[in-house]
């Protein structure tokens, strides 16, 4: 327990190191954001959005941002971050352990319902998605962080679980890196195939021109819902009201509709929809798919402890098929 409140305490001073948060009064926001490419080119397209909410708000809106996903999990938790931008999985796991609450989801820019997990190689390398099937320990496979949506869950679903690959016992090295450092890291050769999704390649695309035509992606997934925005829920009414509404109107509503679209443009993004904790049932689905087959391919369980604990998610997945289900009716 004292490891683990040390680690949360650590996560927690190293978000604050990177953004320089103090403690803020009641006219001030922090926004988490979360680490899908390096602090500096998030900056770049974020800040013209917060300097937005910032004005329509008429308070002042920082941009937190931390090394991993969990930094900014973690702050919300301590409420040093008031609202954010997550991933399913990240947002899933800020529902359940910080006090977050879905209240807004992004629109892809060009009106996709969603964006697609993909695995990347070198255009160079001769790959193709059997050969990653291999479980022979000669390929370094570049991660994506433990809590993002498209850059693990999902590619640890679908390509992993589903053909009984163990990622740490069947390639040579396997890293965990953030969107853009896994799609350089191909490009320089540095791993032999990494995650990435279809909107952080667009923003490679953008910023690495050059480094975009060394790619090639492998494989591509079912269609993963867009990303949700949550505030922690015991943010006051009053303030709720003001930030839903800002971002239900941006790019909507106002004078400035024609900026606030491109602005939302260098995010890869159209203006926001509404949205709830249920947009999560889907993920969380799926995340204990996952988990049942890893649990059924462990062999430190015995075989009662497997079917006791197999029972336990099988119960859950009911549950949650019915909550889908009702939302259908």
């Amino acid at each position: 327990m004292k490891r683990r409140n040390f680690l949360l305490a650590t996560a927690i001073s190293m978000g604050l190191m990177v953004t320089g948060v103090q403690a803020k009064d009641a006219n001030e926001l922090n926004f988490g954001i979360i680490s899908t490419e390096s602090t500096q080119n998030l900056k770049s397209v974020w800040d013209p959005f917060l300097n937005d909410m910032s004005a329509k708000l008429g308070m002042k809106v920082k941009g937190f941002f931390a090394p991993d996903y969990a930094g900014i999990i973690e702050a919300m938790r301590f409420n040093k971050v008031d609202v954010a931008w997550y991933g399913n999985k990240s947002a899933m796991v800020a529902v359940d352990r910080a006090g977050a609450e879905i209240f807004a989801q992004t629109v892809d820019v060009d009106g996709n319902p969603g964006y697609w997990s993909l695995l990347l190689t070198h255009k160079d390398s001769g790959l193709a998605f059997e050969d990653v099937l291999k479980c022979d320990k000669q390929l370094t496979f570049g991660n994506g962080d433990p809590n993002s949506t498209s850059g693990n869950l999902i590619p640890g679903y679908y390509v992993f679980a589903q053909n009984n690959i163990d990622t740490k016992q069947c390639y040579k090295r396997v890293l965990n890196s953030n969107h853009e450092t896994n799609a350089l890291a191909v490009a320089n050769k540095q791993v032999d195939f990494a995650t990435n999704n279809t909107e952080n390649l667009a923003r490679i695309k953008t910023n690495f021109p050059k480094k975009y035509e060394q790619l090639k992606v492998v494989w591509k997934s079912p269609l993963i819902p867009s990303d949700p925005i949550t505030w922690r829920k015991n943010l006051s009414a009053e303030t709720k009201a003001k930030v839903k509404q800002f971002f239900m109107e941006y790019g909507v509503k106002g004078d400035n509709v024609a900026k606030e679209r491109e602005v939302l443009a260098g995010l890869q993004w159209a203006p926001f929809r509404e949205s709830d904790n249920n947009q999560l049932l889907p993920i969380r689905q799926l995340s204990l798919v996952k988990e049942r087959r890893k649990i059924e391919n462990d062999t430190k369980y015995s075989q009662a402890e497997k079917d006791e604990r197999i029972a336990k998610i099988n119960g859950k997945l009911a549950d949650l098929q019915k909550q889908m289900a009702a939302l259908k009716n």
